[in-house]
């Protein structure tokens, strides 16, 4: 760190970057001030020293509260970043005074959690029973900016594009394949072309999700339109609607199979010959080399499977 940086780290008061935030977060410096229990006079010292400091306006002040400027914009992003590395460090620290030697946040989408989390996570938890994991499922795109922003250690989805500023490796492939009724007519096809079910009423998962931006997209390119009767937002219920005739609905391979012995008895599936079928999982992080040593060990035993015969996971 030169000299220079080392002044300005000195002059960022990590209290007014976190009255920034709550101002930006809740539009008014009034709000603001009820929320974090100081008086908004405060507040507004706090945040014009903040602008003294940085040389640059950071927030349009209005009658209805305020605005932020491209800068504060930049600042916002920035400050959300060190706040979320501020509350890593404590949350880390304090559970290895209570013993755990470590904790790792993993945000992951709904057909890494149903297909291959839980046997991955169990094993992991079996070998390192001091290290805390804590997962939320997320739609891809909200895993890739909770990596970005500092909010979890490490992502595992489908990568979006425009994504290069993360670093990704490779995890699990699946395989999306139409689920009918066993009865429908077109149970009785081995493979179709996604194009093929488009006169059919369709259950789909939500619109943000990288399964129905597929469809979307390859529907798109059929000149045609997907006839969405109802979204849901797991593939458990995808079946139940299904089942019910409500349509029919893509999802991968191998969460249906999980799902056949339960709700999925009375529906079969269908391949599909589309690329975009065929699908690939990958972990995402900022930098996996500054990643804690708890997370490390956890991608480790992770991209175990991706060294294996490369094949499809059915």
């Amino acid at each position: 760190m030169t000299s220079s940086e080392r002044n300005f780290a000195r002059r960022i008061d990590l209290t007014s970057l976190q009255l920034f935030v709550a101002v930006c977060e809740l539009g008014t410096i009034g709000r603001a001030a009820e929320r974090e229990f100081i008086a908004a006079s405060a507040i507004s010292k706090r945040l014009s020293d903040l602008e003294a400091t940085l040389g640059t306006p950071l927030l349009y002040r209005h009658a209805r509260g305020v605005d932020l400027t491209p800068a504060g914009e930049s600042l916002l992003h920035h400050a959300r970043s060190v706040l979320y590395s501020l509350e890593k460090m404590q949350g880390e620290l304090s559970e290895y005074a209570d013993g755990i030697r470590g904790h790792v946040r993993v945000h992951a989408n709904i057909s890494a959690i149903v297909q291959f989390l839980p046997e991955d996570l169990g094993a992991f938890t079996r070998e390192h029973d001091a290290i805390k994991i804590d997962l939320e499922e997320h739609l891809s795109s909200e895993v890739v900016r909770a990596v970005h922003e500092g909010a979890a250690d490490l992502g595992i989805c489908h990568v979006p594009e425009g994504t290069s500023e993360l670093q990704s490796l490779p995890y699990r492939r699946d395989s999306l394949v139409l689920v009918v009724p066993a009865g429908h007519p077109l149970a009785a096809q081995r493979a179709i072309d996604f194009a093929d079910s488009l006169d059919v009423d369709h259950v789909g998962l939500h619109t943000n999700s990288s399964i129905y931006v597929a469809m979307h997209q390859a529907a798109l390119a059929a000149d045609r339109t997907i006839k969405l009767r109802i979204h849901v937002t797991g593939l458990d219920a995808m079946c139940r609607m299904i089942e019910n005739g409500l349509g029919i609905g893509v999802m991968p391979l191998r969460a249906f199979e999980l799902m056949q012995g339960g709700i999925g008895r009375g529906l079969t599936s269908v391949a599909l010959n589309d690329a975009w079928a065929a699908r690939e999982i990958r972990l995402v992080a900022r930098d996996f080399s500054t990643l804690p040593v708890a997370a490390r060990m956890l991608v480790t035993h992770l991209q175990a499977p991706a060294a294996a015969p490369d094949q499809l996971a059915a």
